[in-house]
């Protein structure tokens, strides 16, 4: 998926995402927008609950819609 960082958000919206941040919390649901600080909305997943990803790491499903400040983003994976 390259690109520019703005187009890869764009073509990942109403998808599932994983969102890594600073402090090492790891958030995933639906990704319902963004701007251009890369301040990211999550939606909740319909029946998603708390899960290990692929790299063991522990992820936490978002149960309400949540912001997240783009300056705690590592990285966001769809």
């Amino acid at each position: 998926m390259p690109g520019r960082p703005l187009d890869v958000l764009e073509e990942s919206l109403d998808g599932a995402v994983t969102v890594h941040l600073k402090d090492g919390t790891t958030y995933y649901g639906i990704l319902a927008g963004y701007d251009q600080h890369m301040n990211v909305v999550i939606e909740p997943e319909d029946g998603a609950e708390e899960r290990f990803d692929v790299e063991e790491e522990f992820a936490v499903a978002v149960e309400d819609t949540t912001i997240i400040r783009g300056d705690n983003v590592v990285t966001i994976k769809a």
